[in-house]
């Protein structure tokens, strides 16, 4: 997309391209190194960090594109291998439609899905819709997947954002199952990128589990704060704005780094800031505000949901902000908890849902502006 037909260039939901992506340089020159020498990738950071604009812009570069078939699928939606089945063949779809007779090859191999191709009554093109009731035998649909990769005219990458979940799938015997199809690829390199380290690591590195040292680690840390306020002030003054640079400082410091939450911040700034103008410090309370305005009723169906002990430990995290000692009698009784194996209880969905999130012992909610809508309820 030209820079002109573009109005906000803070992008928040896809990449957009290598001018409205944020350095990451290092990052990407190391992945490309990693990919083209044919090793698997376990990419390993928290949510919203920037993996997934990181894989699509390495799938950009020189040294990619055009080369290799691109795969990018994200499963943290699935629950279990039939949903795994039908997110890894869309994503394939998704890849290879742009090229000639991509139908043929696919209906080739996919013997197990032939129910899914269908044709187009008005363009008399092909396409491919199932659903999950068609995937009768997901671990053969899969394995006629990798087939297809291996077969393809161009080495494929495949990159599988959120792989912990597969942990969630009630199948047994899911990561031996797809640890062998990645071990007989000759063709197909893999990314595993994940936000739960703790299950990352143990998936690739505990000696016990069938991914055990089949991979090459690599993390994110968030982008320099002087970076990224460069990077911010560059695209405001293409568009004949201008963007104080403690604004852009702010921004950064209120969400650690996190580039989704400052991208998304950044946009609602650029809108509220009319062409010749300066956006200043006093713009942030009114962007944060319309975001909170435009998401309240999504935290009111969580709240909704939840348990009143699982509410009352949300608002006390909200308070804290950063919670270490949540188990602790201080903790428990400043906040006036039941008890600590109450909390425990109370925790438990709360992290298996990702409204709360734990790094080395200190917990938080994950979503930043959630925690302040909390934080101001309580």
């Amino acid at each position: 997309m030209e820079k002109d037909q573009i109005i906000n260039p803070f992008f928040t939901g896809r990449y957009a391209g290598a001018h409205y992506f944020c350095d990451r340089e290092k990052d990407t020159e190391t992945l490309v190194k990693h990919i083209v020498n044919g090793r698997n990738v376990a990419l390993i950071s928290p949510r919203r960090i920037g993996k997934s604009g990181l894989i699509h812009h390495t799938f950009a570069q020189p040294e990619i594109n055009g080369r290799y078939t691109t795969i990018y699928v994200d499963i943290y939606a699935t629950r279990n291998l039939c949903e795994f089945a039908k997110a890894l063949s869309e994503g394939i779809v998704k890849a290879v439609r742009p090229e000639k007779a991509w139908h043929e090859k696919l209906f080739a191999f996919l013997k197990s899905l032939r129910i899914g191709f269908k044709i187009d009554s008005l363009s008399g093109e092909p396409s491919f819709d199932i659903g999950i009731g068609d995937i009768e035998q997901p671990d053969k649909t899969i394995k006629e997947i990798f087939e297809y990769m291996e077969a393809g005219d161009k080495p494929c990458i495949v990159a599988i954002d959120e792989f912990q979940q597969i942990r969630e799938y009630p199948e047994t015997g899911t990561e031996a199952l797809i640890r062998t199809l990645v071990q007989q690829c000759s063709r197909t390199s893999f990314i595993f990128s994940g936000s739960k380290r703790h299950t990352m690591t143990d998936i690739f590195y505990s000696p016990a589990k069938p991914f055990f040292q089949s991979v090459i680690s690599q993390s994110l840390k968030p982008i320099p704060m002087d970076t990224y306020t460069q990077f911010a002030g560059k695209l405001f003054a293409e568009r004949g704005k201008l963007l104080d640079k403690t604004v852009a400082e702010l921004i950064y410091r209120m969400f650690d780094g996190c580039t989704w939450y400052m991208q998304m911040m950044m946009n609602e700034l650029f809108a509220l800031t009319e062409k010749g103008m300066k956006c200043t410090p006093e713009y942030i309370d009114i962007a944060w505000e319309n975001i909170i305005f435009a998401q309240e009723d999504r935290f009111q169906a969580i709240l909704y949901s939840l348990a009143p002990k699982q509410k009352q430990i949300l608002y006390a995290i909200a308070k804290e902000k950063n919670v270490e000692g949540i188990t602790s009698s201080e903790f428990v009784r400043k906040h006036r908890l039941v008890s600590a194996s109450s909390v425990q209880a109370a925790l438990k969905p709360l992290m298996k849902n990702d409204i709360v999130t734990c790094d080395e012992g200190t917990y938080r909610i994950y979503d930043y502006f959630f925690a302040d809508y909390l934080a101001k309820m309580y």
